[in-house]
């Protein structure tokens, strides 16, 4: 059985588990998540793998720019990412990667920006199933009315994670 390296982090909108593949992260994921267990069921499947409390090289850098972001010196991520998931949910979390630092598009506006205006309830899903918050942001995705909806963390940590960088309105 293969071994995703993990372990805690404390932000201050909330504790992560950040957790390692080979050489790349493939977890960055709220404890305290709005559908618990659903993404390290998905991430341990695809995987084929269980989680360990162990350091790596990779948990370790994930945490030193999650502090330099939180400290407002960090505004993009420059870590090697492992998506897990359908190619479709591949797609939209290199799409969310795209949107830049303090900026928010709708769910309806992803959709078209990947060609598909109609799948805006399939684009809000897969952001849903993103293992990777905060670096790949998913938070930066917001309802067509401004609202803050649907985020793993809980909107209070979505309004935290938009003020920090910013983004004014909520």
């Amino acid at each position: 059985m293969n071994r995703i390296l993990i372990r805690k982090y404390a932000a201050p909108c909330g504790e992560l588990l950040l957790g390692s593949f080979g050489d790349s992260l493939c977890l960055c994921n709220w404890t305290e998540e709005k559908h618990p267990g659903r993404v390290d069921r998905r991430l341990k499947s695809l995987l084929d793998a269980d989680y360990e409390y162990a350091p790596s090289d990779v948990t370790g850098e994930a945490a030193r720019q999650l502090d330099e972001y939180f400290r407002r010196e960090r505004t993009n991520f420059d870590l090697p990412l492992l998506f897990a998931g359908s190619g479709f949910q591949k797609k939209v979390w290199r799409r969310l990667l795209e949107i830049p630092y303090g900026e928010t598009v709708s769910y309806g506006g992803m959709a078209a920006s990947l060609g598909m205006p109609k799948a805006v309830r399939a684009v809000a899903g897969a952001g849903g199933a993103n293992a990777i918050s905060i670096i790949v942001p998913c938070h930066r995705v917001i309802g067509a009315d401004g609202s803050l909806t649907g985020y793993g963390g809980g909107t209070a940590a979505k309004e935290f994670l938009l003020r920090l960088e910013g983004v004014s309105g909520f």
